[in-house]
């Protein structure tokens, strides 16, 4: 798919070529899409540089962790020529105590500019998840 006839196509595919990476996890092939000035952004604000830096951060909460794609939709900015790609499905894996869950809803947002990802937002459940195991959800999930 070549970025210049089709550049939503091409960004869905760079976008998807890069989360299937990351869930190997593979950081380093994960790295090979993004752009120098990559900018991470994970539930809670907390930023990233790199695949590396968020395969260590979700090693910490996950035994395991892959995604299961819904919908990867994209639109096309004229003034700019990015194209902002969004994915969204269902994390499924084990927590550290090797609990399984499946149902775990992920929308995760990307900014494609030039066939590089130069700024990504991930929102899951997780956080709440884990406040409903610990006795501390506010309302039942």
């Amino acid at each position: 798919m070549d970025q210049n006839s089709d550049p939503v196509g091409a960004a869905k595919v760079i976008v998807e070529s890069y989360l299937e990476r990351s869930m190997v996890p593979d950081p380093e092939g994960a790295a090979t899409y993004i752009s120098d000035d990559f900018k991470l952004v994970f539930t809670g604000g907390r930023t990233f540089s790199g695949p590396a830096e968020s395969a260590d951060f979700n090693a910490k909460r996950y035994a395991w962790v892959k995604k299961n794609f819904l919908r990867t939709d994209a639109a096309l900015d004229d003034e700019t020529g990015d194209v902002h790609v969004y994915n969204t499905g269902y994390l499924f894996g084990a927590w550290k105590d090797g609990t399984t869950f499946e149902t775990n809803r992920y929308m995760d947002k990307f900014v494609v500019r030039g066939g590089k990802i130069i700024s990504t937002d991930v929102w899951n459940d997780s956080a709440e998840i884990i406040l409903h195991r610990a006795g501390l959800a506010e309302a039942e999930l």
